[in-house]
C-alpha cells in the first residue's frame, strides 16, 4: 500500500450536502480497501478563478493509504460526480 493525498472542491452547498460527499468518498476509499488517515475539511476558500461559475468552493484534504486500484476507482468516480470542481490525487514522497 502507498500513501496518498487528495485535495478537492466541493460547490457551495449546504453543511449537510457538503458532509454527505465527504462521507461518499470517505466510504467509497474504505470500500476499495484503503486506509483513511485524516481527513480535514478546510470550509469555504475564495477560488482564483471563477469556475463553472463559482467563485468559492468548499475545500477538502484527505490523506490515506491505498493500492493503486482505490485510487484508480477513486479518481473515475470524483470526474463523473457533479458537486466536485476540481480534484487532485497525489503519491505522498518516501
Amino acid at each position: 500500500m502507498n500513501n496518498y493525498e487528495v485535495m478537492y472542491i466541493v460547490k457551495p452547498v449546504e453543511e449537510d450536502a457538503f458532509n454527505a460527499v465527504v462521507k461518499k468518498f470517505d466510504d467509497l476509499l474504505v470500500a476499495n480497501g484503503a486506509t483513511i488517515e485524516k481527513t480535514d475539511k478546510w470550509g469555504k476558500k475564495r477560488l482564483a478563478y471563477a469556475i463553472q461559475d463559482f467563485n468559492d468552493g468548499l475545500y477538502v484534504l484527505t490523506t490515506f493509504a491505498a493500492e493503486p486500484a482505490a485510487v484508480k476507482e477513486l479518481d473515475r468516480v470524483m470526474k463523473i460526480t457533479d458537486d466536485i470542481l476540481r480534484h487532485m490525487i497525489i503519491r505522498k514522497g518516501e
